[in-house]
């Protein structure tokens, strides 16, 4: 990396309880990369966009996993966190359901996120 250059990750996670490991995956990597300084965008699609709403990531259990309440927790503090518009829409979630600090955008806006200079994308 050049000295000086940004990097940014923006993360799609797209399992929720019905892939608690992968989902889980998604979390940890993101806080990991907050607490390491990096610029961090996580968006829920899928079934993880439940964890969007409050209390719902309180819910999720995985052994040897970092509780995810605290994890999102660490994300929404220095980082940004998106539901998918089409995922919050076939949920009937609105703008007003959600945790403060969370939105919900679409495939534009994670495009236009995902192609910007020094951003690497992962998708779980």
């Amino acid at each position: 990396m050049l000295a000086g250059m940004a990097r940014s990750l923006v993360i799609k996670v797209t399992a929720g309880t019905d892939s608690p490991e992968r989902c889980a995956q998604a979390f940890t990597v993101a806080a990991t990369a907050i607490a390491s300084g990096v610029d961090v965008s996580l968006w829920l699609t899928g079934e993880s966009s439940w964890f969007g709403l409050p209390g719902r990531a309180a819910e999720f259990e995985l052994p040897h996993s970092a509780p995810l309440a605290e994890l999102l927790h660490v994300i929404l503090t220095s980082g940004r966190v998106t539901v998918c518009t089409q995922c919050a829409a076939r949920r009937e979630i609105t703008e007003s359901d959600l945790l403060p600090g969370v939105r919900i955008a679409g495939a534009a806006v994670f495009v236009e996120e995902s192609l910007a200079d020094g951003v690497q994308a992962l998708i779980y």
